[in-house]
């Protein structure tokens, strides 16, 4: 419309009963510019740390396929998106300037026309969340390294992944994903990612602990070149030097070796009789080591209540990422949880600051039997 004047503005807040005297002496007269549509733009609320990543010229890049909830990650966070709504319309207005600048220019003019550019009911909040990581595994796990001899390998049936591939795939940030990689002991072969299969895994483990028993060197100093030398012809020196990494970032790590020779123990029975399984388990691994149960923690379960007692393969890495199913997979595996026994089936599970605890007053209802807390599911288990 036609704009306005300064004696039309002042009658308009005489109408509004409004004191000209507690306003400031400027006014801004809004009218719709001809590209304000809605849905044009979109509003995102960023924490003091997001908007440094920004002006700093870094970028946030939002991940997610089709079918899952879109994330935001910065370098090294990811953030679940959610759309909030507003009862007010926000309007977008360039070049607006707030009181406090019209304060400090007083020499402003005191009619200030504006076009709007846009306008919106929402806007997106973003709140950090874990990282979804378990697909990272999966995807990996879609075909597993057999070593160099193969066949499998030469059929290129399955997709292999390069970062680039995970970083479009995995809705976490490139730091937890590259984190994460290393947990999981994955390996670059060839400028793919890939985990070892596990059997390959071992033999090669095996290698190295009867060149380490042969040679009596001390499990904290195994020379690193030797070891390349020695089992070169029997591997390639880069998986040699993967799997001296692996299980030892300084020196050989017993009680990595230790589970994992449980897991070659475990993977072949469905239950094992915990006391033979403790015997066997020690006679396998290389002398010199001590096997615990609490090396075993996320990756078998022992059954106190059958007699005698029993121990059976539960690998944390197979259950579920989601909270409430997680829960009620472990639930369905078990109905009495003790705490002990739980935790490093929902450690991971944690968000920053929050405890197994208030995980399990969350998820779970707790009980006394025999003198000892026990939590079960606070929902039927189908």
């Amino acid at each position: 419309g036609a704009m306005r004047s300064r004696a039309e503005v002042d009658a308009t807040l005489q109408t509004a009963k409004l004191n000209a005297a507690e306003l400031l002496p400027a006014v801004h007269c809004l009218s719709f510019g001809p590209q304000a549509g809605a849905g044009e733009c979109c509003l995102l609320q960023l924490e003091p740390g997001l908007c440094a990543e920004l002006e700093a010229g870094r970028s946030l890049v939002i991940r997610g396929e089709k079918d899952e909830q879109a994330v935001l990650c910065s370098k090294d966070k990811t953030y679940d998106m959610k759309i909030a709504d507003t009862s007010n319309m926000l309007l977008f207005i360039p070049g607006c300037k707030t009181p406090e600048q019209l304060n400090a220019d007083q020499a402003s003019c005191n009619i200030i026309h504006s076009q709007i550019a846009g306008f919106s009911n929402n806007y997106w909040e973003l709140r950090r969340c874990r990282p979804k990581l378990k697909k990272l595994r999966k995807l990996l796990m879609e075909d597993p390294y057999e070593g160099p001899d193969s066949r499998k390998d030469q059929s290129l049936t399955f997709p292999k992944y390069t970062t680039e591939d995970l970083l479009s795939l995995i809705q976490a940030s490139e730091e937890e994903i590259l984190h994460q990689l290393q947990v999981i002991d994955a390996c670059k072969i060839e400028g793919y990612w890939r985990i070892l299969e596990f059997d390959y895994e071992m033999k090669l483990l095996n290698h190295v602990t009867q060149l380490i028993d042969s040679e009596s060197w001390s499990l904290s100093k195994v020379p690193l070149r030797t070891c390349l030398e020695e089992l070169g012809s029997l591997e390639p020196t880069e998986m040699i030097e993967h799997i001296l990494l692996s299980y030892g970032r300084k020196y050989i790590d017993d009680d990595k070796i230790c589970r994992a020779i449980a897991q070659m123990l475990l993977q072949n029975a469905v239950k094992f009789n915990l006391s033979e399984f403790q015997e066997v388990w020690q006679q396998s691994v290389p002398e010199g080591m001590t096997t615990r149960l609490d090396q075993l923690q996320g990756l078998a379960l022992v059954d106190k209540s059958s007699r005698p007692q029993t121990i059976f393969l539960l690998k944390v890495e197979d259950l579920p990422e989601d909270n409430q199913e997680r829960f009620n997979s472990l639930f369905s595996i078990r109905e009495k949880w003790t705490e002990v026994d739980i935790t490093p089936y929902i450690q991971d599970l944690c968000a920053e600051k929050q405890t197994v605890g208030a995980l399990l007053t969350k998820y779970a209802r707790s009980s006394m039997q025999n003198g000892v807390k026990v939590y079960n599911s606070r929902r039927p288990i189908s």
